[in-house]
């Protein structure tokens, strides 16, 4: 949604914006169709083939090429991407390393032709944000399951597009949010369902990435609309260790932000939109706090400004991977000594952690991560890998629509905070008090 879209919705429409009884912005929950079920841990018959459809082959869509082609019961059965010359380059790249030949699809329509396709299982769709939720919705509606890139909705009506019809055609639609799986946020994620952090209490997450060059979508998204847009990758892997939807919902948020330099003159346009910086701080219901940054456009270092408070321990990833714990914590983990509290480990003590606590997802397969997916470290084969996993046993998925939607309308809602001053705004509960009934 745009500005002024909000400001529809707050007179009529079918997701009216509305002040509660808190005087927060809120919106109503749509009343679930006749026909739908929920899908959360959902489970579809086992397959021992996950045969895929790729759409989107620009900066995404090879490299997923390239990661399948080493998981075994994956296989690749068609490709498409608006440019024919894209199809035929990986369809060549296809046949060098071994892998059946894809059907090849391109122009504006031929993702729809793949999606119909009866020996498609799975459409990963690595498209530009505003095609993601109409081609997932389309997906679905045609059988398939669905792997979508960040974000995968960029208005809350497409959220609930995404939550209807998964929940109508009983389909899984998995956001491919990468960096749930990196080897530290895994660790540490093992690390907190095992108690050592303590009660969890806060969690940080960010975006923060000197982008050096721009698709033009992407600029004209930044350039339109005002707001944390490209938040689940600091949101994705909090929400995990909060368990969120499952235990504990997100109750509402409020955002900040700074006025456009750098993002102006990058556009070369009087008007921009998006702030340099955007500051996010949502609640959950059970008094949780998770704080998110965006910045896309100031010379700073990479960051995912990982970092987890616990009443007995603390753990972050960036500028170094650290942890630290109270003085009960240490007798308890390292009954030798070597640490002082409340301090950060030394190193050989964090090796010494992180390898009594490597997470099961990792198993067997990180040397082969590690190779595959050099430039992400690991973390998008493990996400593939477990992906295929899930289909090929009939589990459910690590990150299911509910997930998706909570993530994705991050976007939405810190535009309409933002618009109003930094007024808090509602999380809308997508599994429809779901989690609540946990």
């Amino acid at each position: 949604m745009n500005l002024s879209e909000y400001r529809r919705d707050e007179e009529a429409g079918p997701l009216r914006a509305r002040r509660d009884a808190d005087g927060r912005f809120a919106f109503d929950t749509p009343v679930r169709a006749a026909g739908q079920r929920s899908v959360f841990r959902l489970r579809t018959a086992p397959m021992p083939c996950v045969r895929i459809g790729i759409v989107g082959l620009g900066l995404r869509g090879p490299v997923a090429v390239e990661r399948f082609a080493r998981i075994e019961g994956a296989e690749i059965r068609a490709l498409c991407d608006l440019d024919p010359e894209r199809v035929e380059t990986v369809r060549r790249q296809l046949a060098e390393s071994g892998q059946p030949d894809a059907a090849g699809y391109s122009g504006e329509e031929g993702w729809r032709a793949l999606c119909r396709r009866e020996d498609v299982d799975l459409v990963y769709i690595c498209t530009p944000w505003q095609h993601h939720a109409p081609m997932a919705v389309y997906a679905m509606e045609q059988g398939r399951h669905v792997a979508v890139e960040v974000p995968a909705a960029m208005s809350l009506e497409e959220c609930w597009q995404l939550v209807d019809t998964a929940e109508r055609t009983q389909r899984h639609c998995m956001m491919l949010e990468n960096c749930i799986y990196d080897f530290f946020e895994l660790t540490t994620l093992r690390m907190a369902q095992e108690g050592l952090f303590g009660e969890l209490l806060h969690v940080g997450g960010a975006y923060v990435h000197c982008l050096d060059s721009w698709e033009d979508w992407r600029l004209e998204v930044n350039r339109t609309r005002r707001g944390d847009l490209y938040a689940t990758h600091g949101l994705g892997p909090a929400c995990r260790l909060l368990d969120i939807h499952r235990s504990d919902r997100l109750d509402y948020l409020v955002a900040m932000d700074t006025r456009s330099v750098n993002g102006r003159r990058r556009a070369a346009a009087e008007h921009f939109a998006n702030g340099d910086q955007t500051t996010t701080l949502l609640r959950t219901e059970r008094g949780r706090t998770v704080e998110l940054q965006h910045n896309v456009v100031t010379p700073r270092p990479y960051s995912r400004g990982f970092q987890v408070v616990g009443s007995e321990g603390f753990a972050e990833k960036y500028p170094a991977e650290g942890f630290a714990f109270s003085a009960d914590r240490l007798a308890e983990l390292f009954p030798g000594g070597g640490a002082e509290p409340h301090e950060y480990l030394p190193e050989p003590l964090v090796r010494e952690l992180t390898a009594r606590y490597r997470h099961p997802f990792v198993e067997g397969i990180e040397e082969l991560a590690r190779e595959v997916d050099k430039r992400r470290g690991g973390m998008n084969f493990i996400m593939d890998y477990r992906l295929v996993h899930c289909l090929r046993h009939g589990l459910p998925l690590d990150m299911d629509v509910y997930d998706a939607a909570e993530w994705s309308c991050v976007g939405s809602l810190t535009e309409l905070s933002l618009a109003h001053g930094s007024a808090p705004v509602a999380v809308p509960d997508f599994t429809r008090g779901g989690a609540a009934a946990l």
